[in-house]
């Protein structure tokens, strides 16, 4: 019998989180902002509890379902009229990478690192942060990026005869051992190593490059990658 229970009070949540997802809209569906995370995720404890303890009466889940869905309803109405209220709830959006430089402060202000940057441009087709004109990261979490109308990564039609040099700072080329996703080499200051193995080149060989670019020290930088062509995209800390 007592299975039964359990069984109709399921069957009865379904239904009722359903009508009340479908009551605070397609909104919620479509963008899960950190307000209305927090009340689906209390609609969802709720109705667990009203299911796992059959002693207890229906009425005590379906009432703070019901005001929680009052609540959002209420919000999502004031909203639409005041931005300073949806910016409260919502939060605003922040530029990470602007006109192709990344603001490393935006970044530390919402604990964003370099890792979590280069996943999210990967997930929107861009390989090389020098391929960025504009990143923003919208208030959901997502990442929105603007690319560079010339991208930093297309080459004249004779560098594409010969995508394996490329051309260093006393005029010689040389081979860059190395095919695939732009390497970072410095990320947060710190020399990546392993990377320079891959290619087959030395920090002193970085050094070099770096300060032909006006960097004295790797410190300075906060981010540095290069691509399979040798084109080497340099981002220093300010």
């Amino acid at each position: 019998m007592e299975i039964l229970t359990i069984f109709l009070r399921t069957v009865l949540i379904y239904f009722v989180v359903f009508l009340m997802l479908r009551i605070m809209g397609k909104r919620e569906i479509g963008k899960l902002s950190l307000f209305d995370l927090v009340i689906s995720i209390m609609i969802a404890e709720i109705a667990v509890f009203v299911i796992e303890d059959t002693n207890k009466p229906l009425m005590d889940g379906l009432v703070p379902m019901s005001t929680l869905v009052l609540i959002q309803i209420l919000i999502a109405f004031i909203t639409l009229k005041s931005r300073a209220v949806r910016v409260l709830f919502d939060g605003k959006p922040s530029v990470l990478i602007n006109k192709g430089l990344i603001n490393r402060e935006e970044m530390k202000k919402h604990r964003y690192n370099l890792d979590d940057l280069m996943q999210q441009l990967r997930q929107n087709k861009i390989i090389n942060v020098a391929d960025v004109e504009f990143a923003v990261l919208e208030p959901s979490g997502k990442l929105s990026v603007v690319e560079r109308k010339v991208k930093e990564t297309e080459t004249k039609i004779e560098e594409d005869t010969k995508p394996e040099t490329a051309e260093v700072n006393d005029g010689i080329k040389e081979t860059i051992r190395y095919e695939g996703l732009p390497l970072p080499l410095i990320m947060d200051g710190k020399v990546q190593d392993e990377n320079l193995e891959k290619i087959g080149k030395t920090r002193f060989w970085l050094k070099n490059q770096l300060q032909a670019k006006g960097a004295r020290d790797f410190k300075e930088v906060f981010y540095c990658s290069i691509d399979h062509r040798g084109r080497m995209f340099l981002d220093r800390k300010r």
